[in-house]
């Protein structure tokens, strides 16, 4: 069985797509076998914004061999520039950008099921309080949004996943119960978690909100950073295996709450600095398969 273990892992790893910064379908699938890997989470938009062709992607990684995980949105007027910035504009909370949002939603549900892929995930944005709070009537159009765009999704038999870090593993865990009573099963929200995002925004730490977060998990993100030595400034994503995410811990608490690499959720390299992304990559890969080795007690 030990002797198993570090194959199996593999067949659960992928890498983002964006983050290989690729120029084609046919491009983006090179770079995914140069990372060694046979699974991707795709972007979305270039699709939807007639960039890419679906026919010619499915076509391409299919040629390739490549399992496509997962899809990935972006939200209309997005700026990540400082942490303020991301607040006032991410994900679903400007009523400025709802509109194009859930028009780009529809879209990117019929190309989601076009491609067979069954899970999309993106960020919420910013939660707010709740009811009780200050900011708790901005949380409830949050809430109706992103009640609707599950709803949009399911319809085209895909879960949405919203991706962590803008908030608590405890606001997130609140808004997704505040979904579940609006939302038929079909369409429930999980989580994207991202260990690094809880360091970059100062929201807890990855392997407790992992803990906390895990019964709803639908995909994680292999990501590492470190935290910002200036408060209310981003931490600083670095390489995996350098930063502030300890990768065996992480990798038992997934097994701890049930993960197995036969049925488990997709493990996503993410990697959106440093120009050496296919290097780095691989070398996630490297480490996320020494934890996986050291927590079963095998030498890679």
């Amino acid at each position: 069985m030990k002797g198993q273990a570090l194959p199996k892992i593999q067949e659960r790893m992928g890498v983002c797509s964006w983050s290989l910064r690729p120029e084609s379908p046919r491009d983006l699938a090179l770079k995914v076998r140069a990372c060694g890997v046979g699974r991707v989470q795709l972007a979305l938009d270039p699709i939807r914004l007639g960039a890419w062709n679906v026919e010619e992607t499915a076509a391409a990684l299919e040629g390739e061999g490549i399992v496509i995980a997962s899809g990935m949105m972006g939200m209309e007027g997005e700026d990540y520039s400082t942490l303020d910035s991301i607040a006032r504009s991410g994900g679903v909370r400007r009523a400025e950008t709802w509109a194009a949002n859930r028009a780009a939603a529809a879209e990117n549900a019929d190309i989601a099921s076009a491609l067979g892929i069954g899970l999309v995930t993106f960020h919420a944005g910013f939660l707010p309080p709740s009811g009780r709070e200050v900011g708790g009537a901005e949380r409830g159009e949050m809430v109706d949004r992103l009640r609707h765009l599950a709803k949009t999704f399911a319809a085209q038999g895909v879960r949405v996943g919203l991706e962590t870090g803008q908030e608590s593993a405890e606001r997130l865990g609140e808004v997704l119960n505040e979904l579940d009573a609006l939302l038929p099963e079909r369409a429930r929200v999980g989580v994207n978690f991202d260990p690094a995002n809880m360091v970059l925004y100062g929201m807890g730490e990855p392997v407790a909100a992992l803990e906390a977060l895990m019964p709803r998990v639908v995909q994680v993100h292999i990501k590492d950073a470190v935290e910002t030595v200036r408060p209310g400034e981003w931490g600083r994503e670095v390489e995996v295996g350098t930063g502030s995410v300890h990768w065996p811990d992480f990798l038992r608490a997934l097994v701890a709450a049930g993960w197995n690499v036969d049925e488990g959720i997709d493990l996503v390299i993410e990697r959106e600095a440093g120009e050496r992304r296919i290097e780095d990559v691989c070398a996630a890969a490297r480490v996320l398969i020494g934890a996986w080795g050291q927590i079963h007690g095998v030498d890679p």
